[in-house]
C-alpha cells in the first residue's frame, strides 16, 4: 500500500497500476477481479477495514469482493443504480455486451454479494462525499473530498492503456462502456470539482491540472 494523502492509500495491480484499489479510511474502495482475491487477502492482513465499497459493479472492480467481505466480516456498499446487479450477479446491463466482456466475464467476475448500503449522491463514506458519475456504467459513483481536493474517480477516466499500457488519460474503452455522452458528461462535471488529485480504477494518479486539462482538450 501507497500512501496518496493522509488516510487515502492505493494498492495498485499487476501490471502496476493496471487494476487498482483503495483504502480511505477504514473502507476499501473497489476490489480488481475474481483472480486478485489471494493477492488482496495478503495485502490487507495487517490494514484495518471496517467496509467495503464500490465505484461501480463491473469484473474488475467488484471481482474479489464477496470473498474479501466473508474474509474480513465487512459490510458492502454500492451504487443504488448498482444494487441489483450486484446481488444478484447479473451484469448484463452493466457493460456492453460483446465477445471480449463475455471472456472477461468468465475470467474476472466474482460473486454476487447481498448489499447492505445503496449509495447516493451527497452520502458520506469515510470522509469523502458520493458523487453521482454515470455513463462509464448506469450507476457509477465517484468519491470526492473536499478539505484536500482527492477525488477517487473510478473508470471516468483510465490513466493507462490496456493494450499498450502506456501511461496517458484517455476516456474509458467503449467496449466497456454504456453511455459515452453521458460519461462525457460526469468528466466535465468532476473536473468542475477543481480536484487537487485525481484517483483512477486504472493507472496512475494524476495533478488535477492535468485532469482539468485533459476533460477541457474532449
Amino acid at each position: 500500500m501507497h500512501e496518496l494523502a493522509p488516510n487515502v492509500f492505493i494498492l495498485p495491480g499487476f501490471p502496476s497500476y493496471l487494476i487498482n484499489t483503495y483504502v480511505i479510511g477504514d473502507v476499501l474502495v473497489d476490489a480488481s477481479t475474481k483472480m486478485a482475491v489471494s493477492g488482496l487477502k495478503r495485502k490487507l492482513h495487517n490494514v484495518t477495514i471496517n467496509a467495503h465499497t464500490l465505484t461501480h459493479v463491473h469484473p474488475d472492480h467488484q471481482g474479489a469482493s464477496h470473498a474479501l467481505c466473508d474474509e474480513f466480516s465487512m459490510p458492502l456498499w454500492c451504487p443504488a443504480n448498482e444494487v441489483e446487479a450486484m446481488i444478484t450477479g447479473d451484469l448484463s446491463q452493466q457493460i456492453p455486451q460483446n465477445t471480449l466482456t463475455s471472456f472477461l466475464n468468465v475470467v474476472w467476475t466474482g460473486s454476487a454479494h447481498p448489499v447492505e448500503r445503496a449509495l447516493q449522491e451527497g452520502d458520506t463514506v469515510a470522509d469523502f462525499t458520493v458523487i453521482d458519475a454515470p455513463g462509464h456504467s448506469p450507476g457509477q459513483v465517484a468519491y470526492w473530498r473536499e478539505k484536500d481536493g482527492i477525488l477517487i474517480a473510478g473508470d471516468v477516466a483510465n490513466n493507462v492503456s490496456f493494450t499498450t499500457l502506456q501511461e496517458g488519460l484517455i476516456e474509458p474503452p467503449s467496449a466497456f462502456t454504456v453511455n459515452a455522452e453521458q460519461n462525457r458528461a460526469s468528466l466535465r462535471k468532476l473536473a468542475d470539482l477543481r480536484p487537487s488529485l485525481v484517483c483512477f480504477g486504472h493507472g496512475k494518479p494524476v495533478a488535477g491540472k492535468d485532469f482539468r486539462a485533459f476533460v477541457d482538450s474532449l
